[in-house]
């Protein structure tokens, strides 16, 4: 079968995705899990130890809380209550912390710092997965034991309001629940209002026993603006009166009831510098947890700092708290102020306990559980209070008593603390056989892509693929026999989950019958590959034989990304290697350019380089034809030059200097990465309420930029669309309040811009449609190439005005400069000193990376602007958001990879360019993430794996897929028609 490069890239980056996507599924683990089958009906608590005397207290401990309400406030960052901020803008909360009955903690959330992972972990005292970040968008049902299923068994009523995922999580557990889309992040009024509106009624009625409450403005106000907005105090003044209503509720009904209430304040996650969450920053980790209740006595000038906790610890305390079961899979532990007013007998209580239930769940997920540190602690710790118990049955009170009881608590606390911390690194169990699935598709398609560079970059461009060969031959067969047998022996004795074991017996036999045919295809290129190498060698070679200085920098510079993946330091600061290679190959490009200049004013545009033609008739190839290529390549670019004029010749010496300093005036406008990201930026300055003025002259700038650089290849009627698209894009800033607009009085005429957002997204919609016209009828019609070219122009023109809307108004600069540089790299550099389809590809791809960077992304999760995705939504719906959101964070790949469409269908010579250019953005892409789960396998125990290296994982897995995408638009364009053989 004879397939174009383009295709047979498609197709193996295809294959590719998949093999990542079981590597993903493997990678991410499933945390810890109680083993325990009784899921749905209540386990006889531990009874009390004892030794001697048998003790009667074999139930749980009665509640300590009548009513219990939870206000969970989305990001609050623990600064925002005990901070400067909290000072200023909660002072009852303030109050209630320094002076009040009250104990505060600086709760730490375990990356991913998402909405969905954070509410299972408080409910739940488990540590989720980091592949919730996926599943955060929607959230399933929540089937693991929890705080809210116990409530419900134990027949206590329970009322929510709030965020929507509480209600998908826990279906049929409240009794009364009005849920608000947490998604739609520019709204941050009603959000809040539609969870107020219910307490006024609520707190005086007597039908409730636990009130669930989830605010979601600030964490929409730090999405938009930051943590450093005006509208952040005056929400946090907001969410202050709410607590002072509820707790002066609270208060109130202490006096009828025996036991009194506790109110709880909390947040799910914080908020980063740039107002995002989801990586592990001490802004995103660290949130305010405030236990509320008068059973908390204060005696004056008692002063209670913030003591540091984990957001798990939360689960176990609420249960006790309630009088219910500790959830089977929690790793958290009781915060023991909670109960330090309490006999000692009941502290012991509690105690033990929690620390039964840990080591329950040690013991299912640790072979060698007895000799655990927090085991030992544990034993030793139930001994000691059996002994107690003893004594205090004997002799109720005595100084012997009180020592011993003092002696076990800290020995139960000990033990606690150990077990936490044994369970917490127990919690990534990796599925090894679904990740060396995933791995080996991975690795035999990066084989095939580097065995089959010589055909694919051929002149033709095409590659022969016989199917038939490997498919009915022996190796074929053994290779699936062994793969089978493999699966059935991983299956039958694995212990623990497999997903690949669980997937049914017709995937996994496609899955092997892939690899199978794979590894054939291998086995046949490799002595083609090997023939043809040897007869590159026998052919004559020039006298002369060397790489350009381009091509070596291409090499080791991406060689060198590759090797940095390796080092936790350089993924964090990914950006300064692709702003240092970027940067670097504008002086190569100065270097060759000032050459060839220096060669035609000699007058010897062969520049004094020698070369031997080859046999007659035939072209020098391989890697010893590349320097009479690169020969012929040099005289022909001086000869071009010498044909400028001097206009043209000084625009073209100058081209990548003026790209160099484009580059190094974006590095300025946003800080990102690890280091420098608290540094301010021109970003940060241009975004602050005092200098609107600056952003709106700064936009509408841009935007006049934007269309003075596309318009010039558009047809009349998509010049007209383009510039009204524009025009709406700066009124959606100004209707959302980004901009000033004259039309404006204050700050009540902002709104949501669905209307002129939706205008814009008319005038996308109508250019992409025209150049899909003018597509569609270059290939019926004699117009051709011209008709061709101008629909994929129009096309590209529709992409970048739906960049122009989706970026945030201080980012418009990158998007001009990016048009900017395309179209001095394309007019000064690549065509005057012809530059192949391979160097253009590699140098698009180099820029588009570099520009993923400029507008402010990093590989930290907390860096992805998810208000992109709500442009012109009214209502959260998850496909359009989910593919704004996604172009909006890889915007500067997906031009970049438009504009090379474009130049090579223009520009280039070369019927089998875009073949090429599809195939070389393939395999630039491919070898990254193959290294990359190599690396990350083999670094799966290291102390930033969390942290550091899967976030990295998503990025590479979600690039792969728009790769794909991309590679298959390349090899939609393609209208070359392949060679009969």
């Amino acid at each position: 079968m004879r397939l174009g490069s383009g295709t047979f890239a498609a197709c193996c980056v295809a294959i590719e995705v998949l093999g990542v996507a079981i590597f993903l599924r493997g990678f991410f683990p499933v945390p810890v899990r109680s083993s325990s089958r009784t899921e749905h009906r209540a386990e006889p608590p531990a009874p009390e130890p004892s030794t001697g005397a048998s003790s009667n207290w074999t139930k749980l401990p009665p509640p300590l809380f009548s009513k219990v309400v939870v206000v969970l406030i989305d990001a609050l960052r623990d600064d925002f209550v005990f901070g400067s901020k909290g000072v200023k803008f909660m002072p009852y909360t303030t109050y209630l912390v320094e002076k009040g009955a009250s104990h505060s903690f600086v709760a730490e959330a375990k990356p991913p710092t998402v909405t969905m992972p954070r509410i299972k972990a408080l409910m739940t005292g488990s540590l989720p997965g980091f592949g919730d970040v996926v599943r955060n968008l929607n959230s399933p049902a929540l089937l693991e034991d929890n705080v809210i299923r116990q409530a419900k068994a134990a027949g206590k009523r329970i009322i929510f309001y709030g965020d929507e995922t509480w209600v998908k999580l826990f279906p049929k557990h409240f009794v009364e629940y009005d849920g608000t889309t947490s998604f739609f992040v520019s709204d941050y009024t009603e959000v809040d209002d539609n969870v107020t509106r219910h307490l006024e009624k609520v707190l005086t009625r007597e039908d409730w026993d636990v009130l669930i409450l989830h605010y979601l403005g600030l964490d929409h106000i730090g999405h938009l603006s930051g943590p450093d907005s005006p509208l952040i105090g005056h929400k946090l003044r907001e969410m202050d009166s709410v607590l002072m209503k509820i707790h002066m509720a609270l208060l109130s009904k202490e006096r009828e009831a025996l036991l009194p209430g506790l109110l709880v304040l909390c947040g799910d996650h914080g908020m980063s510098e740039s107002g995002s969450h989801g990586a592990s920053s001490l802004e995103e980790v660290n949130t305010a947890l405030v236990l509320i209740s008068s059973a908390f006595e204060r005696k004056p000038g008692d002063i209670r700092h913030p003591k540091h906790v984990q957001q798990t610890d939360l689960a176990a305390t609420l249960a006790i708290g309630l009088g219910l079961p500790i959830p089977k899979n929690s790793v958290g532990r009781l915060l023991f102020p909670v109960v330090e007013g309490k006999p000692m007998r009941e502290q012991l209580r509690f105690l033990h306990l929690n620390t039964v239930q840990l080591s329950k769940l040690l013991q299912e997920n640790v072979p060698l559980y007895e000799k655990d540190p927090g085991f030992e602690q544990f034993k030793m710790s139930e001994r000691l209070h059996g002994n107690w118990i003893k004594l205090y049955l004997e002799e109720n009170s005595s100084e012997v008593l009180l020592n011993l009881g003092t002696k076990v608590l800290r020995q139960y606390l000990n033990a606690l603390q150990t077990l936490s911390l044994s369970l917490s690194r127990q919690v990534a169990q990796y599925d090894i056989y679904s990740m060396a699935v995933g791995t080996t598709l991975v690795l035999e398609v990066l084989a095939l892509l580097l065995l089959s560079v010589p055909k694919a970059l051929g002149p033709a461009a095409e590659l022969d693929m016989p199917l038939s060969s490997p498919l009915f031959s022996l190796l074929f067969y053994l290779t699936l026999l062994v793969l089978s047998a493999v699966h059935v022996v991983v299956c039958t004795s694995t212990e623990s989950a497999c997903y690949f074991c669980s997937v049914s017996w017709l995937a996994a036999g496609g899955a092997m019958l892939l690899m199978s045919a794979l590894l054939c295809a291998l086995v046949s290129a490799l002595p083609k590959t090997v023939v043809g190498v040897k007869h590159v060698g026998k052919s004559p070679a020039p006298s002369s034989s060397r790489w350009s200085e381009l091509d070596l920098l291409i090499l080791l510079g991406t060689t060198g990304h590759v090797l940095s993946l390796g080092a936790s330091s350089f993924i964090e600061e990914e950006h300064q290697t692709w702003y240092f290679l970027v940067s670097t190959l504008c002086l190569a490009l100065c270097q060759e350019v000032y050459r060839n200049h220096f060669l035609s004013s000699d007058g010897d545009p062969r520049g004094g380089l020698h070369t031997e033609p080859g046999p007659e008739g035939t072209t020098p190839v391989g890697a010893k034809g590349c320097a009479l290529l690169e020969d012929d390549r040099t005289r022909a670019a001086a000869s071009a030059f010498k044909r400028l004029g001097g206009a043209d010749q000084r625009m073209v010496l100058a081209s990548p200097w003026a790209v160099l300093c484009c580059c190094r005036l974006l590095r300025a406008l946003n800080q990102t990465g690890v280091q420098g990201a608290h540094r301010p930026d021109l970003g940060h300055w241009l975004t602050s309420s005092d200098h609107k003025a600056a952003l709106s002259v700064l936009a509408a700038l841009s935007l006049l930029a934007v269309f003075l650089l596309v318009q010039r290849r558009c047809s009349p009627m998509s010049k007209v669309a383009l510039a009204l698209g524009l025009l709406g894009v700066y009124c959606y800033r100004a209707a959302i309040g980004n901009v000033m607009s004259p039309w404006q009085r204050g700050n009540s005429d902002i709104s949501k811009g669905i209307v002129e957002a939706r205008f814009v997204y008319v005038f996308v919609l109508g250019i992409l449609f025209t150049g899909t016209k003018d597509l569609l009828r270059s290939q019926v019609s004699a117009a051709g190439v011209p008709a061709r070219t101008v629909g994929l122009w129009e096309i590209h023109s529709g992409l970048v005005l739906l960049a122009a809307l989706l970026l945030r108004p201080h980012n418009l600069p990158v998007l001009v400069s990016s048009l900017l540089v395309q179209t001095l790299m394309a007019k000064c550099v690549w065509k005057p000193l012809n530059h192949g389809v391979a160097e253009v590809t590699v140098m698009h791809y180099w820029f588009g990376q570099a520009f993923f960077y400029f507008q402010g992304n990093s590989n930290n999760i907390a860096t992805v602007d998810v208000s992109a995705g709500f442009v012109g939504l009214e209502h959260y719906v998850e496909v359009p958001a989910a593919f704004l959101t996604t172009f909006a964070t890889y915007v500067g790949p997906i031009l970049w990879a438009s504009h090379l469409v474009n130049y090579l269908s223009s520009e280039s010579s070369s019927h089998s360019a875009l073949r090429r250019a599809c195939f070389c953005y393939a395999l630039i892409c491919s070898i990254p993430v193959s290294v990359y789960i190599i690396l990350v396998t083999s670094l799966r125990y290291h102390l930033f794996i969390w942290s550091v290296f899967s976030p990295k994982l998503l990025y590479e897995g979600m690039h792969l897929f728009i790769t794909a995408a991309l590679c298959i638009f390349f090899t939609a364009m393609d209208q070359t028609k392949l060679t009969k053989p």
